[in-house]
């Protein structure tokens, strides 16, 4: 019941042989600019917000026009910066990638670590500002349930993109383009109602600045700052897209690059206009509402014709459009937040578990982690927007200036040979500056107001994932010592090539890539059951994960990788005079594709035994069952009540002092 349950919900696993899988899951652009855009232009309903009501409160607000100025710059020299990332690193990665190729692992660590922080916060302040905009046209009593509301949609996400990333970002599509239809119409009407205004604005808005300038222009250029700083928040989507190019429709970089143009021009459109006509509308804040909510309000509220209410009609589809494409935003995320846990897994800062890919081709462990880590943190603040954006726009712009002073480096060692060299270094230099002015101002601004949590649980991260790949790295040095087996292997001196039997006991064994380890299991099988099995059959499964996902050409080499050294392993025991042969098949569970390569070899092979290795620790703890899986003790309970026999082999992961090896153990007791 629970399968078929699980069947409906996520759907039926992909197929990875076939060459149109890769093709119907990637993104074209436009789709793209939904699922990995829209957290940028989803920034508009709480950027400007934050922005503007610092000018408020410096009664300062003809800074506005200043300030939509200076984010169009912000947004259009960042935007430029990571199109050439996008260039430089056509399979992805972000800030991670980019930082640890050019900067050395320890930065891409920072950065790593500051990107899964921000894009927890990504889901958070989205699903947060999303509920604000939709309470704001509620009776007041309904902000108690915010919280629920908030929970149940992070979990519709979490379902959403546990079947796949574009199913989600095809059902939330019709969202982002009606948000984008009613701001064209809220941001061009409300200019064009002011043209006829136009000169008085002008001269009000100048006076304003010329009187604020003669009390004292440095308070005003620090109150401009603080708003630039306060709206940071705007330009927390940019990065997105070099993050999410593995899920993009070939060719991937034009793909990127133009989702990229459809981000920037749509993020500058309505930031800056959204300033604007607070300016012009002279938004004030009102209750609990959004300043968006005022802004509507003033804008289309009084619209009566032939006495209908087609104005709250309006504002209602409005806001309900900026809530929606806030819960696509959190979709950001959700793509890219687990991309980023895989590629530092694969670099063992993070559990290995997070490369894994579920059958139906998603990262299904680390967005279920992204959920429960949202869910965590808007608890923890009540939901507070203000709380939210205050936490979350510091380590986005701590990865932007990574990435850019990557970029800086590169281009200066590249001068020699690269005549464009002078271009790309102005381009990633502007944006280093911007990034690390923003950067600075913010954690001044907000250190004291909740920006220290931020840096704090960053810091946390940064120091869990040095201590577990410390362990990997340790492990790995002890295991290493098993291949010296390779070396020591009594071999005959010709070569012995047997063909199996059906009916002789048969020792079949799962093994990964060719190393000692595997080595190690044929001579415990010979110690354990000396004379007894006569042939040997090979049997591995090669696991398609987030390092070999990116298309058929990279699952191809993946089988061809796993088939050479299944036939080293046959080859080894024709050596050693037994008769040998190999199963493989591919996938992404490697407990569901084994069991189903057990009970195959069973049907022809009926006195089969199945034996597989696992890694014993000295002391049995949450960590060291966290950071290594237990594959081996599941296919074996799988087996056995399949009705199959299996013996689990331990290694026993020595600690490296004293130079202790890595010696076999006995097999173990479990049933």
């Amino acid at each position: 019941m629970f399968r078929k349950i699980k069947r409906a919900v996520i759907g039926a696993p992909r197929d990875l042989a076939d060459k149109a899988t890769f093709h119907n899951i990637s993104l074209i652009a436009l789709l793209a600019w939904v699922g990995l855009g829209a957290d940028g232009l989803s920034s508009s309903s709480y950027g400007p917000d934050e922005a503007y009501r610092a000018l408020i409160a410096g009664d300062r607000t003809s800074l506005a026009i200043g300030l939509a100025l200076a984010t169009a710059i912000t947004v259009t020299v960042i935007s430029i910066a990571y199109g050439h990332i996008i260039e430089h690193f056509p399979f992805g990665g972000g800030g991670y990638v980019v930082s640890t190729q050019l900067l050395g692992p320890r930065a891409g660590l920072v950065s790593g670590a500051a990107l899964l922080v921000d894009y927890v916060l990504t889901v958070s302040v989205s699903i947060a500002s999303g509920a604000d905009a939709i309470l704001s046209v509620l009776p007041e009593h309904y902000y108690q349930y915010k919280l629920t509301i908030t929970t149940v949609a992070i979990l519709v996400l979490v379902i959403l993109n546990m079947r796949g990333v574009k199913e989600s970002v095809m059902v939330l599509a019709p969202i982002f383009f009606l948000f984008l239809v009613t701001h064209v119409i809220l941001i061009v009407g409300g200019i064009g109602v002011h043209v006829a205004d136009a000169p008085r604005v002008i001269r009000s808005v100048a006076g304003d600045l010329h009187h604020g300038w003669s009390l004292g222009g440095f308070a005003m250029m620090a109150l401009f700052m603080r708003a630039y700083s306060m709206g940071a928040g705007t330009y927390t989507g940019i990065e997105a897209v070099s993050n999410g190019l593995p899920i993009m429709r070939e060719p991937k970089v034009q793909t990127g690059k133009r989702t990229m143009i459809y981000m920037a021009v749509s993020l500058m459109f309505t930031a800056g206009g959204i300033l604007i006509c607070y300016l012009l509308f002279d938004v004030r804040p009102h209750g609990n509402d959004t300043l968006n909510a005022v802004l509507l309000n003033n804008f289309a509220g009084s619209w009566r014709p032939l006495n209908l209410p087609v104005g709250h009609a309006f504002v209602v589809v409005t806001l309900a459009a900026e809530t929606a494409l806030l819960l696509v935003a959190a979709q950001t995320g959700f793509i890219d937040g687990p991309r980023v846990m895989g590629n530092m897994a694969l670099d063992s800062w993070l559990p290995r578990r997070f490369t894994l890919l579920s059958d139906r081709l998603t990262m299904q462990n680390g967005v279920l982690l992204m959920g429960a880590a949202a869910i965590a943190t808007l608890y923890y603040t009540g939901g507070n927007i203000t709380q939210l954006v205050t936490m979350y726009s510091i380590n986005v712009f701590l990865t932007f200036s990574l990435s850019n002073l990557g970029m800086c480096l590169f281009w200066w060692k590249s001068r020699k040979r690269r005549p464009s060299w002078k271009t790309q270094m102005a381009v990633h230099g502007i944006a280093l500056a911007l990034c690390a002015l923003i950067l600075v101002v913010v954690v001044i601004e907000k250190f004291g107001q909740g920006g220290y949590i931020t840096l704090a649980v960053t810091t946390l991260l940064v120091m869990l994932c040095i201590s577990i790949r410390r362990h990997y790295r340790n492990v790995q040095a002890d295991v290493r010592q098993l291949d010296e087996i390779l070396t020591g292997v009594p071999l005959h001196d010709h070569y012995v090539e047997k063909n199996l039997e059906s009916g002789q006991p048969t020792a079949a064994v799962m093994v990964g890539g060719y190393s000692g380890f595997g080595v190690h299991q044929m001579l415990s099988i010979q110690r354990l059951f000396p004379g007894h099995f006569k042939q040997y059959l090979f049997i591995s499964v090669a696991v398609i994960d987030a390092a070999t996902s990116k298309g058929i050409d990279e699952v191809e080499q993946a089988r061809i990788r796993a088939e050479d050294a299944l036939k080293k392993y046959v080859d080894l025991a024709h050596r050693l005079g037994f008769a040998a042969d190999y199963r493989l098949d591919i996938g992404t569970d490697p407990v569901e594709k084994g069991l189903e390569l057990c009970h195959d070899v069973h049907r022809q092979y009926p006195r089969a035994l199945f034996f597989m290795g696992n890694l014993i620790f000295p002391s049995d703890t949450i960590f060291t069952r966290l950071l290594h899986n237990e594959m081996a003790y599941q296919l074996q309970r799988r087996l056995h009540f399949g009705g199959l026999n299996a013996i689990v082999l331990p290694v026993r992961a020595q600690p490296r002092k004293g130079a202790q090896r890595i010696t076999p153990a006995q097999p173990s007791p479990k049933p």
